[in-house]
């Protein structure tokens, strides 16, 4: 070809046809050719022509390299010229140097200025939409990179700008697709049309292909008992799924940790590869559960022997409740500290006012159930109980002194000591005075003096008495007082059984209804009244129980008796039968009576 086109160099023509026929000189001999032989040269010049057609890919070979382009041979007539950036790489370095050879497109034969126009771009692009539909056809995986996020999907580079829609990224539904910006991915062509200059790529045919093929291997070799490693593929607060190679298994929160975790996250993370033991495999459904701290020692095989009972020990508190604090001892092994064992002598009423959540604490051992895996811890014992040397401090009979805390309907609670109450019973408050409600006598915040009637350390009781700092009037009345005693009363209560009496302030009797009239008396209230005063008789002493039983009736016996003695001395026994005394003498009552 270049031979041909020196044989036709004359200056300033574009085409050997248009110099004249008596210039048409050979180069060599610089003689004239004659008519025959330039035609036949035509001839050749043409034919090395007829295969270059627009829009097809040619081969060339690079001539010159300059700062704005590249001029290519491609065996035409004349060069063509390519822009610099269609060679350069992603970095902006030029790829390319005098005499590499290259594929081009043949855009046109000829511009204005008599080059021909190609394109190495365009080049590559036809060849990778040939590419593209062979993988089509043949269903052949291809490659691509993330471009950007594009509506309803992906943009992917394989070459060309090719679509990759949102349900086909991955086998389950991807939340965040902007993550895979500039990943290599492999694809399926699931679509193509060149003339619309439309591809659609599936990643998800692939995975699932692929994920097929190691779920059959999986499943051939899947056994309970078997250990393999797994990738964490998934985690929710129930637990975490692991890929085991096609196929999930599902493990536990409970079976991931010995220990106490609130999240699976707290231990494992999306993409782990972690060691898994099968515990439980179903062959026909495919499910698999899996275990995570099967594969490390039961901490509560050995417990006993590290937690006798007695012993202290130190743990970090990690939950807290209404009735206690949970303190771990190591992973997997908990012991609880209940709120009763939390303090010899403040009523804590959440733990939260002792204990706060990581805080490390020395406690006791206070008792172990290997089976339902509990331990019994106590705070309080790693410090001296108070109540115990409470005997010491306050023998019983001796006086003390505190504040009024608390008032309730039974009594009053005073603080004898930082954390130690003591009860005054509503019983012990008064020996005179029936007290309805300690407020009657006492009010809170009061400071008072009490006697220390029994301490019960055990129990962390301490009796106290209000009353028993005065003398009992009780056993003053009981000291000169005994049965047969004629005493003066005033009546305070009437019952259906009787009246109550008062003797002296403070001291009550009762007079039953059938001690209160020689006749039957069904309704006191009728025959007596509150305030009334009479004289009786104590007929019965309870010292113990503080109470006394008395008799008006028997006061008027033995009037009876004394007026019919007198009856006899004055009459004499000759003169009078024994009816005529005994008639004069209830003569003489019946007259008593009516004078009351």
């Amino acid at each position: 070809m270049p031979e041909i086109e020196k044989t036709i160099a004359p200056i300033g023509a574009k085409n050997p046809s248009e110099a004249p026929a008596a210039e048409r000189v050979s180069p060599q001999t610089e003689a004239p050719v004659d008519a025959e032989e330039y035609e036949r040269l035509l001839d050749m010049y043409d034919v090395s022509f007829k295969n270059f057609a627009e829009g097809e890919v040619v081969k060339g070979v690079v001539l010159q390299v300059s700062e704005s382009e590249v001029i290519v041979d491609v065996g035409y007539k004349s060069e063509g010229i390519i822009p610099i950036e269609e060679f350069k790489d992603e970095t902006g370095v030029i790829a390319v140097k005098a005499g590499d050879s290259v594929d081009v497109l043949l855009e046109k034969t000829e511009d204005k200025e008599g080059y021909v126009v190609l394109s190495k771009e365009k080049a590559e692009k036809m060849k990778v939409w040939d590419d593209v539909e062979r993988a089509y056809q043949e269903r052949r995986v291809v490659t691509g990179r993330v471009i950007e996020r594009v509506k309803g999907g992906l943009a992917v580079d394989i070459g060309v700008r090719a679509f990759l829609p949102g349900s086909q990224v991955d086998i389950r539904p991807v939340r965040n697709l902007d993550a895979l910006r500039g990943q290599e991915l492999r694809m399926r062509v699931i679509k193509v049309n060149k003339k619309r200059g439309n591809i659609v790529l599936s990643r998800k045919a692939v995975l699932e292909e692929e994920n097929a093929e190691r779920k059959r291997e999986t499943l051939e070799t899947l056994e309970e008992g078997k250990i393999l490693m797994g990738v964490v593929k998934n985690i929710t607060e129930y637990g975490a799924f692991v890929d085991l190679g096609g196929l999930d298994g599902l493990l536990h929160i409970t079976d991931i940790s010995w220990g106490r975790i609130n999240h699976p996250s707290e231990v494992l993370n999306v993409g782990d590869e972690v060691k898994v033991i099968v515990l439980k495999f179903d062959r026909e459904t495919e499910r698999v559960s899996l275990g995570y701290k099967q594969l490390k020692a039961d901490p509560w095989t050995t417990a006993t022997i590290k937690y006798p009972v007695t012993a202290r020990i130190k743990g970090k508190v990690v939950s807290l409740t209404d009735y206690g604090a949970f303190v771990e001892l190591e992973e997997g092994v908990e012991g609880l500290i209940h709120v009763s064992e939390m303090s010899w002598s403040k009523k804590v009423k959440h733990p939260s006012k002792i204990l706060t959540v990581g805080q490390e604490v020395e406690c006791q051992v206070l008792g172990l159930d290997q089976e339902a895996h509990r331990i019994s811890l106590g705070l309080k014992q790693t410090e001296a109980n108070p109540w115990e040397q409470l005997t010491d401090r306050y023998p019983i009979g001796s006086r003390i002194k505190g504040k009024v805390r608390n008032l309730t309907e039974f009594g009053a609670f005073v603080e004898v000591e930082e954390g130690i109450d003591g009860l005054i019973h509503i019983s012990d408050l008064s020996w005179t005075k029936r007290v309805k409600h300690p407020s009657e006598v006492l009010k809170k915040g009061d400071v008072v003096e009490a006697v220390v009637l029994n301490i019960d350390a055990d129990n962390q009781r301490l009796s106290l008495g209000l009353k028993q700092l005065a003398t009992d009037i009780w056993d003053e009345f009981f000291a000169h007082h005994k049965v047969g005693d004629l005493v003066e009363g005033k009546i305070v209560r009437l019952t259906n059984f009787g009246a109550f009496v008062e003797l002296a302030e403070g001291i009550e009797g009762l007079v039953h209804v059938s001690e209160l009239d020689e006749k039957r008396i069904e309704k006191p209230e009728e025959h007596f009244h509150v305030g009334d005063t009479f004289a009786m008789k104590v007929i019965k002493i309870q010292e113990i129980e503080k109470k006394i039983g008395l008799s008006i009736k028997a006061v008027k016996q033995d009037e009876y008796q004394r007026d019919l003695q007198t009856y006899r001395e004055k009459a004499g026994d000759d003169r009078h039968t024994l009816g005529d005394a005994i008639r004069a003498a209830q003569e003489a009552v019946a007259k008593g009576t009516s004078e009351e």
